[in-house]
């Protein structure tokens, strides 16, 4: 027996139909403001469709276009809940955009790379850095300090 539409969904159900698990729901609560089931005795959540379309836009967002949950809030305080409700993958070949006038969250790429390998010499540094190995890393870093500096007056404007 299915459920009207309109009906209330329990968290069981919300996480099975947008298929993530129930921390995550509840953990996605925390993040967005904008997402408030009604809680019954014992903190039973009970989500409105209202509810479960903007869970579907979040996870749309977050899992299919490749946004931040930075990204997602910038988009849900500029351009609404409802935007984000509207938000689903292509049909019929029809290509829907998030709004034009949305960037996506710069990806931290240093740190994820610093995470990602075994701290030790880089890659192609001998032993006894030679004089090349040190102008190299010289010039990386200067390449690296002029990249910050663009990206921070980007963040300022």
């Amino acid at each position: 027996m299915d459920k009207s539409p309109e009906a209330f969904r329990t968290i069981s159900e919300v996480a099975d139909e947008l298929k993530v698990p129930k921390h995550v729901l509840r953990f996605w609560e925390a993040k967005f403001a904008q997402l408030k089931p009604m809680k019954r005795g014992g903190g039973r959540r009970y989500y409105r469709p209202e509810d479960v379309a903007l869970l579907r836009g979040i996870r749309f967002l977050l899992y299919d276009d490749g946004y931040t949950i930075r990204g997602v809030q910038k988009i849900l305080r500029e351009q609404g809940p409802r935007f984000v409700m509207e938000q689903r993958p292509s049909v019929e070949g029809h290509d829907k955009k998030v709004g034009a006038t949305i960037e996506r969250e710069i990806p931290d790429v240093a740190a994820e790379a610093a995470q990602s390998r075994s701290f030790g010499r880089p890659p192609g540094l001998s032993e006894k850095g030679t004089e090349t190995d040190s102008e190299d890393l010289d010039s990386v870093l200067k390449e690296l300090e002029d990249c910050r500096r663009i990206l921070t007056s980007a963040k300022g404007s």
